[in-house]
């Protein structure tokens, strides 16, 4: 008897436990709705400023001078655009140009950085102290500019080539070691015991189990690097002559800095260039740039969220 009261007294301290704690992470109805309120107005906030600079590139440049920045013009206008686009098939091919150097450098960087950093996670793997100390030599020192072009274009032979945009941003040591902090700290080790005893290779181990597992560091590191490859303009002005392979940042940095030149020397230049750099869209072709160049990245975001979200429901330890 005494057994069966023992037992109906546990039985209620832990449902009294399990209220307490469903208690403490309930919310009430009226904190709901304020935090999505709260949410709400802050997303605002973040999508405002680049609704604004969109207004602003339709915004006559006649009308900006006068009026100034407002969230209604008083003048429509898509002379920015008219402007940036008399390039014709030179954007297309650049818009061709900063895909591709994107989607191959993404995936190059990925399969280089994850392979890297999975060696490194491995407790078996004998030399994984001497790269890991290997991978920190490039966060402290640099071998400087010069140093790199001179590999790039002497050693490696890559001027003028696709490969020019994509081997020197592909991999980095954060990255790295981004990956192997993931590796080590997420990925039970009961997961890889249980797949080495049930006989699979380190490669079907790495690729089965590993990667699923990793989604979210992986889209993480692949937004970083698609980020990067799609803003990049620098090695294009390095290591790029030829208009073929132009990205789109590099044309777009082009075409606002000849603007900026006519407007500067117009006076200079005759009274019929005067003329017409006056009428030229200087700052909302500005606007319109920032929108070409960041509205494609934009559609990405959707494409990694669905894998942070997926990546962390997929694999789990039970004790």
């Amino acid at each position: 008897m005494e057994k069966l009261k023992k037992l109906f007294k546990s039985k209620n301290k832990n449902q009294s436990d399990a209220d307490g704690v469903n208690k403490f992470n309930s919310i009430s109805k009226k904190t709901n709705f304020g935090l999505n309120i709260l949410f709400a107005a802050l997303a605002a906030l973040c999508i405002l400023p680049f609704i604004f600079v969109l207004i602003i590139s339709l915004t006559s440049e006649q009308s900006l001078r006068l009026n100034g920045y407002r969230f209604w013009p008083d003048e429509w206008s898509l002379e920015a655009y008219r402007y940036i686009f008399t390039s014709g098939d030179q954007i297309l091919r650049s818009y061709g140009i900063t895909i591709t150097v994107t989607i191959l450098g993404t995936l190059i960087g990925l399969a280089i950085m994850t392979t890297y950093a999975y060696a490194l996670s491995r407790k078996t793997f004998a030399y994984r102290k001497f790269f890991t100390k290997l991978i920190f030599i490039p966060m402290l020192f640099s071998g400087g500019m010069v140093a790199s072009y001179m590999v790039v274009t002497r050693f490696l032979d890559l001027k003028n080539t696709i490969w020019a945009l994509i081997l020197p941003i592909c991999v980095s040591s954060f990255n790295i070691i981004i990956l192997r902090t993931f590796f080590k700290t997420t990925v039970p080790d009961s997961i890889v015991e249980s797949a080495k005893i049930d006989g699979a290779s380190e490669l079907k181990l790495f690729l089965k189990i590993i990667l699923p597992i990793s989604l979210p560091a992986i889209a993480t590191i692949a937004l970083f690097l698609t980020l990067g490859y799609w803003n990049d303009w620098f090695n294009a002005m390095l290591y790029i002559d030829k208009d073929s392979l132009i990205p789109l940042q590099y044309l777009l940095i082009r075409i606002e800095t000849s603007m900026e030149f006519l407007v500067n020397n117009a006076s200079s230049l005759g009274s019929s260039a005067a003329e017409a750099a006056s009428k030229l869209p200087t700052e909302t072709a500005k606007m319109a740039i920032v929108v070409i160049t960041t509205l494609p990245i934009i559609f990405a975001y959707p494409f990694f969220q669905k894998y942070f979200v997926s990546g962390l429901t997929v694999g789990a330890v039970k004790e």
